[in-house]
């Protein structure tokens, strides 16, 4: 999606004066609920059902997506537990990608296991949310990780056209800080939905989204046309995340660009120069020293 930025996407029909519209995500939805035994089973198909239309159905931007610009994405809660009727402890995997100009290839942004997610669901009851209040754990945290991912969507197609997402996601962790639920607050601990957006949005830290507008939008989409620029953009984007290393080692969101883009990486280098494989497999050691010899895989012959 190209022409994503800031500004609203028209999209005229020839000889009509209709203005199609579509929602910004195509997010599959799934409800796992194996771990829980001795249960009616129909109530984690309705939470499916009403979930997958909540996030597809709503209008989460003031955007108009075509149907081929939609966000792919998915969201898998797998119920560990059901303390009462009501009541369900869960984990949610969350997995988002873009897709790369003039291929069919999606890169991914965000593969994520949040295991700190409590909440209450009614059975057919309406799914509540409003991003100033809080009323429900699970449209609070289902609606943070979708702005979360627009955010990072949009920061790959133009430099910072995130902004208008980040702050989505934080009146939402702002509304949620007196949540009996935990995963809101700073307090906690450093790799929750509070540190996830913190350091996306600490200038200090900016250099995680210039890493993103370089290394999708003038190294993936350039690829197509030219090849060796485009990985030499890459290669020189790797050294923003060598940047957010030294300054912060560990940092939570770093933590999890590196673990969606892994294998990634080695495959785009496997293709460069010695100099390039050189210089990723140096970077990229240094920032993930626990999957070091993965990267070894870069300068391997097939």
């Amino acid at each position: 999606m190209l022409n994503k930025i800031p500004g609203l996407i028209i999209v005229l029909l020839l000889g009509s004066s209709i203005q199609l519209q579509a929602q910004e995500f195509l997010c599959d939805i799934q409800v796992n609920s194996q771990q829980v035994q001795g249960t009616d089973k129909s109530v984690f198909e309705n939470m499916q059902t009403q979930l997958t239309e909540f996030i597809n159905n709503r209008r989460w931007t003031g955007y108009d997506f075509k149907p081929n610009e939609r966000i792919e994405c998915s969201m898998v809660i797998t119920i560990n537990e059901r303390p009462s009727t009501d009541r369900f402890k869960a984990t949610l995997n969350v997995v988002a990608s873009r897709p790369i100009y003039k291929t069919a290839y999606n890169s991914p942004l965000l593969n994520y296991a949040d295991k700190k997610f409590e909440f209450d669901y009614v059975e057919f009851q309406p799914m509540d949310f409003q991003e100033n209040s809080f009323s429900s754990n699970l449209t609070s945290v289902v609606a943070y990780y979708l702005y979360m991912i627009l955010a990072l969507d949009f920061d790959t197609f133009s430099q910072y056209g995130g902004d208008p997402f980040y702050e989505k996601a934080e009146n939402i962790v702002n509304a949620a800080q007196n949540a009996s639920e935990l995963g809101w607050r700073s307090s906690e601990d450093q790799t929750n939905r509070f540190w996830l957006l913190e350091n996306y949005t600490n200038n200090a830290y900016s250099d995680l989204r210039d890493f993103l507008y370089q290394y999708h939008r003038q190294g993936l989409d350039l690829m197509a046309d030219n090849v060796e620029q485009g990985r030499s953009n890459i290669s020189q984007s790797l050294n923003l995340l060598k940047n957010v290393h030294e300054s912060k080692p560990g940092l939570f969101a770093l933590k999890l660009i590196v673990d969606a883009k892994r294998d990634e990486i080695i495959n785009i280098f496997k293709q460069g120069n010695p100099r390039e494989q050189a210089d990723a497999q140096n970077i990229m050691k240094e920032i993930d020293p626990a999957n070091a010899s993965e990267y070894s895989k870069i300068t391997q012959r097939n």
